[in-house]
């Protein structure tokens, strides 16, 4: 046998051990795969990174970022955020958003005080802009998921009359969800249609509505969810119950309404009563530097750190006295 049979029987071995080894692990990762599916659809992070038609794949670094942080505390709960604020994205991309605008207002805070001629005013005015640019997404899918929860719940009185209709007309519970599914607005038929996809995929209906209550926050949701678990197991006239809760729903949206109404100029008369000293120190930042920094020094620095801890506590009293619960 000379030695190029030799490596050729040795080659065909070694594919055939290879192709049998894919084979068999393809096997067995049959069932483990499907459930993996099932869990990766159902969980909270497939919610902030999958849209309803299809997975979208994120780019390399993102990846690996998710990877890092991937069963972390604050991964998980930046997930829910994009989850109710209905944000196709990951968490990794998410962060690499945040980290590109904490540059970016790294920049410009530097451009903006003078760090070319004076880099510790720079160095300074770029670490405050670079922290706010670090915020700032975090503010806007917080305030895009509690716009999108206000939606919801001003949605919901109708859409439970819709259900009640639909149960009297001789619908299922899970044949009215799909109707809700395809005749309401935006945002509840999205998140039916979620429910009755992760039913569909065999989740059972009561943890598909706990899926919606973690994805949309609301005493009203939560009561209309306790309402059909109780009919479920007990039983009784889902339709009349369904009637009574959504009165209760429409008369209190309609009195947060009213109240919204008669706290606004309160507000946003502490919104900017706020914002003005801030302003005001950021204006003569640049106007001025020396006189700014003139206060950096001690004990004059107390000042200012005692000032915005003031407009601190004076904004979050304002924020407790506006907000009324009903």
């Amino acid at each position: 046998m000379d030695l190029l049979t030799l490596v050729l029987i040795l080659f065909l071995l070694a594919a055939g051990l290879v192709a049998l080894g894919l084979l068999v692990r393809r096997e067995q990762a049959v069932a483990p795969e499907l459930e993996e599916r099932l869990e990766r659809f159902a969980s909270l992070e497939s919610l902030a990174t999958e849209s309803l038609s299809g997975a979208r794949t994120p780019n390399v670094l993102a990846q690996q970022v998710d990877r890092v942080v991937q069963g972390k505390t604050f991964s998980e709960a930046v997930a829910l955020q994009l989850a109710r604020a209905n944000i196709r994205m990951t968490v990794g991309e998410f962060l690499i958003v945040r980290a590109g605008s904490a540059a970016f207002g790294f920049m410009l805070g530097f451009l903006l005080g003078r760090g070319i001629t004076q880099p510790i005013l720079g160095l300074l005015v770029g670490l405050v802009v670079a922290l706010i640019g670090w915020m700032v997404p975090h503010w806007y899918i917080s305030m895009r998921a509690r716009r999108r929860t206000n939606a919801f719940v001003n949605q919901l009185g109708d859409t439970i009359t819709l259900m009640a209709n639909s149960l009297r007309a001789g619908y299922s519970l899970l044949q009215t969800m799909e109707l809700v599914a395809r005749e309401s607005p935006p945002p509840m038929n999205e998140e039916f249609r979620r429910v009755v996809q992760e039913v569909g995929l065999g989740i059972p209906t009561q943890e598909a509505m706990a899926h919606l209550l973690r994805r949309v926050p609301s005493e009203d949701l939560d009561l209309l969810i306790t309402a059909i678990n109780v009919q479920h197991e007990v039983g009784g006239n889902l339709a009349q119950i369904l009637d009574v809760i959504g009165e209760t729903i429409r008369e209190r949206v309609r009195i947060k309404g009213e109240i919204r109404v008669l706290t606004a100029q309160q507000s946003i008369s502490g919104y900017i009563i706020s914002a003005l000293p801030v302003g005001l120190a950021l204006l003569l930042m640049v106007i001025n530097p020396g006189y700014v920094m003139g206060m950096m020094r001690w004990p004059w620095i107390c000042m200012p750190i005692g000032g915005v801890v003031l407009i601190f506590l004076g904004f979050i009293a304002m924020r407790k006295i506006v907000n009324i619960e009903v």
